[in-house]
């Protein structure tokens, strides 16, 4: 079973990460984000789930405006071959989460390590990371260097690589 949003929070209180989680309807795009977002400081993202040929699974997280060279991707992030958008199945079996409810906060449930977790070079400029807390009916703002401890609890190495244009 995933984990839920309540044992994610329990998670970080464990490592000693303060989060503050607002709750709102659910969003599924960027723009119903932006819409719904109030006055939420930080870099707020965009995640895409990705996979190669030879079924590795890439979670590549952005800031929500930048742009991304789907085309060329696999080069940058280390993929086998180009790579197209994973299915809801193994978003579900790896990350634990929903399409529109992607988030970097998934590595918690890819307890295999399957999942190679790629963070844009631009987004994590930010002090505070805006992500779904594992529902897209909130969005949880975590210190950057906070969120790279939270990934490395999980036993994710984090990349930080320049991938949006």
């Amino acid at each position: 079973m995933p984990r839920t949003p309540a044992e994610l929070h329990a998670f970080l209180d464990d490592l000693g990460i303060a989060v503050t989680t607002v709750t709102h309807p659910p969003l599924f795009t960027v723009a119903d984000s932006q819409a719904l977002r109030g006055e939420i400081p930080g870099g707020h993202t965009k995640n895409l789930f990705l996979k190669d040929k030879k079924d590795n699974f890439f979670l590549v997280t952005v800031g929500e405006d930048a742009t991304v060279d789907l085309k060329t991707i696999h080069q940058v992030i280390g993929a086998a071959s180009r790579v197209s958008f994973g299915k809801p199945e193994p978003l579900m079996e790896l990350l634990g989460v929903i399409p529109g409810a992607v988030t970097a906060f998934g590595a918690i449930n890819d307890t295999e390590g399957r999942v190679r977790i790629v963070l844009d070079k631009t987004l994590m400029e930010h002090d505070v990371i805006n992500a779904h807390p594992l529902t897209n009916e909130a969005t949880t703002s975590i210190a950057a260097q906070d969120l790279l401890k939270f990934l490395k609890a999980t036993g994710h190495e984090a990349v930080i690589l320049k991938v949006s244009m």
